[in-house]
C-alpha cells in the first residue's frame, strides 16, 4: 500500500474483530513511529502496549470519571462495568506519551513530534489491515489512568490508540479542501 493510499484510507475505527494483534505487528507500528521527525533528537515518545488487565484499569479509570456524574449508583455501576469490558475486550491498546522537557520551546517541538509519530503509528497499521483509534481527553491526567498505563513521573500522555482488525470500516467525514484552507502569498 502507498502511503498517500493509507492516507486517504485512515479512519477512526470503533469496532474491531476479536482478532488479537500480534506482537509483531505492534512493534512495527512503532518502528514507523519512531521514525517521526524530532527537531533536536529527544526522542521524547514513550510507548506503554497495554494488556487486557491494564486495558481493563485503564477502562475502570474512565468509567469512575463518568459514572462519577451520574446520580443514579447501580446505573453508574453499570456504566463502570461496561466501560471496563470494553477496553478489556479490545484487541490492543497502545499509550503514547512523552518525556516532559522543561524547556518550554522544547516540550512544544516534542509534543509535535510525538503526534507526528502517532500518525506514523496509525498509517503504519493501515498497510498491516489494521484499524486504529486515537483518542485523547482528561482520563489521561487521571491518577488511576496513569497508574493503568504504567506512565512515569515527568512524562504525559498524549494518546492512547486503540488497535485491531477493522469489524466495520465507516464512510469518509466530509472535508474542507486544502484550497479553501491556504492563503499564498508573494
Amino acid at each position: 500500500m502507498q502511503t498517500s493510499e493509507a492516507i486517504r484510507q485512515r479512519r477512526s475505527i470503533k469496532t474491531f474483530t476479536e482478532r488479537e494483534v500480534e506482537r509483531d505487528e505492534i512493534e512495527r507500528m512503532l518502528e514507523a513511529a519512531v521514525l517521526a521527525p524530532n527537531h533536536r533528537m529527544t526522542q521524547p515518545w514513550r510507548f506503554y502496549v497495554l494488556g487486557p488487565e491494564a486495558r481493563s484499569a485503564y477502562g475502570r479509570a474512565l468509567g469512575d470519571r463518568k459514572a462519577r456524574k451520574m446520580a443514579d449508583a447501580d446505573a453508574a455501576a453499570l456504566v463502570r462495568d461496561k466501560i471496563a469490558h470494553q477496553h478489556t475486550d479490545l484487541p490492543g491498546m497502545v499509550v503514547v506519551a512523552m518525556v516532559q522537557d522543561e524547556n518550554p520551546e522544547i516540550r512544544e517541538e516534542d509534543y509535535a513530534s510525538v503526534m507526528m509519530a502517532v500518525q506514523n503509528l496509525s498509517l503504519q497499521a493501515a498497510e498491516l489491515g489494521l484499524g486504529t483509534h486515537i483518542k485523547s481527553g482528561a482520563v489521561m491526567e487521571d491518577p488511576a489512568a496513569r497508574a493503568a498505563a504504567g506512565v512515569r513521573d515527568g512524562e504525559r500522555i498524549v494518546a492512547v490508540v486503540n488497535v485491531g482488525e477493522p469489524a466495520d470500516v465507516p464512510s469518509p467525514k466530509d472535508r474542507a479542501s486544502a484550497e479553501t484552507l491556504t492563503t499564498w502569498l508573494p
